[in-house]
């Protein structure tokens, strides 16, 4: 996803936990404030995280805005819109930050200060306030200004050059290390951690999280075993990107494929026994790179022979690290899943359920996506905007 490519700004805010619409807010941050401005991919994910947590998170859509809200990332929130172009807009908006503890935004550096919401002026009236911004290149630097992807970025941070096969192009794990990961996740923790500090000093900040640092943090550990001189630059050729045959994936007879992770000698050595493969491969050369091309083909052979479902059966109550490949309908059903409650149905929709999970404060099951501006009034009233100010500005085009 892009980020700041909304410079016309969008208003009203929107999200909330179930429970919190029902005056019963759960959650570790039950009682957090949150105002996000509209924007797309990792912003609204880290509001929903936010959300799923239990705090308050109301979404400021652009007036007029005509895309149908994601059923899962917009989830858990309250919408209110409003016309961030107009200057009675920002007036509201000022007003909604009235008793709110964080502001997220997603757009490109410097349109929040040309929208008249500029961070240095927001927390010099209000001082404990969390200003979270989300780019992919971060507030300065030569590329700040840039439009990106996270393609874009992961390409920057090293993830993209170190994901994909041997003598293949770089392949993108879809959009999970630069948007949600590097970007969405990190900025929740970001903004979590300035409200802790916040709260304890009554001061707040700016948190600016950019994609490509937030996706190269995620590198820590390749980036560590590089440095020790244990991961080869050649990509798919190291043990954790396809290059060992016992961490990788395996076409079976049915077209379906079984992933493989059986790293240590303990779990190889099921894996061996399953496939019935003890003798034919040498379990103590299993991390000799030479032996890997005629390990991959025996694993290979032996997997394609039989249907996932039978692999399955077989690795069963073991420890030999194999798992079937799921797909998006498929994965929801799994009895492990099933078990732990991993999905929810709202509104119709099956969805991961909020995580993690609290011994204490519990979290409820996200209330569905809202229309856009389906709580302009009742958010606005509740800041004090009059029934006859609400008429006023909604003639003028201001909130819808």
């Amino acid at each position: 996803m892009s980020t700041g490519e909304r410079a016309d700004g969008a208003g009203a805010p929107e999200g909330e936990t179930q429970a919190a619409s029902q005056g019963t807010a759960s959650g570790p941050l039950a009682g957090v404030r949150v105002l996000e401005l509209s924007s797309i991919g990792p912003g609204p994910f880290a509001a929903m995280l936010l959300a799923d947590l239990g705090a308050d998170v109301v979404r400021v859509h652009r007036v007029g805005e005509s895309a149908p809200p994601n059923p899962v990332l917009d989830r858990g929130r309250r919408s209110v819109a409003v016309d961030l172009k107009d200057p009675r807009g920002i007036d509201l908006v000022h007003r909604l930050l009235e008793g709110t503890d964080v502001l997220l935004e997603g757009y490109r550096p410097g349109v929040l200060e040309r929208l008249g919401l500029d961070p240095d002026e927001l927390l010099a009236n209000h001082p404990a306030l969390v200003v979270g911004r989300m780019t992919g290149y971060g507030q300065d630097g030569p590329l700040a200004d840039r439009a990106g992807h996270d393609i874009n970025y992961i390409a920057l941070s090293g993830a993209l050059g170190a994901s994909g096969r041997q003598g293949q192009p770089p392949t993108p794990p879809i959009n999970l290390v630069g948007d949600f990961g590097g970007g969405g996740m990190l900025l929740a923790l970001g903004v979590v951690s300035a409200v802790l500090s916040a709260r304890s000093t009554g001061r707040g900040q700016v948190v600016d999280t950019a994609m490509v640092e937030g996706s190269a943090a995620l590198m820590a550990m390749i980036y560590g075993f590089h440095a020790q001189g244990a991961w080869s630059l050649e990509r798919g050729t190291n043990l954790l990107d396809t290059g060992a045959p016992f961490y990788d994936t395996y076409r079976c007879a049915d077209g379906r494929y079984v992933a493989v992770g059986a790293i240590e000698p303990q779990f190889f050595a099921q894996l061996l026994d399953g496939l019935g493969l003890t003798g034919q491969i040498d379990a103590a050369r299993q991390r000799d790179p030479q032996t890997w091309p005629a390990q991959r083909e025996l694993i290979g052979a032996a997997l394609a022979a039989r249907p996932r479902d039978h692999w399955e059966a077989v690795f069963a109550g073991t420890d030999a690290c194999v798992s079937p490949v799921l797909d998006l309908v498929e994965a929801p059903q799994h009895p492990h899943n099933q078990a732990r409650g991993a999905f929810v149905d709202v509104a119709q929709v099956t969805q991961p359920a909020p995580v993690p999970r609290f011994s204490s404060t519990p979290t409820v099951a996200p209330a569905p996506a809202p229309a856009v501006g389906r709580d302009t009034d009742e958010v606005l009233a509740a800041h004090g905007v009059s029934e006859d100010e609400r008429a006023a500005v909604r003639a003028a085009g201001v909130i819808a």
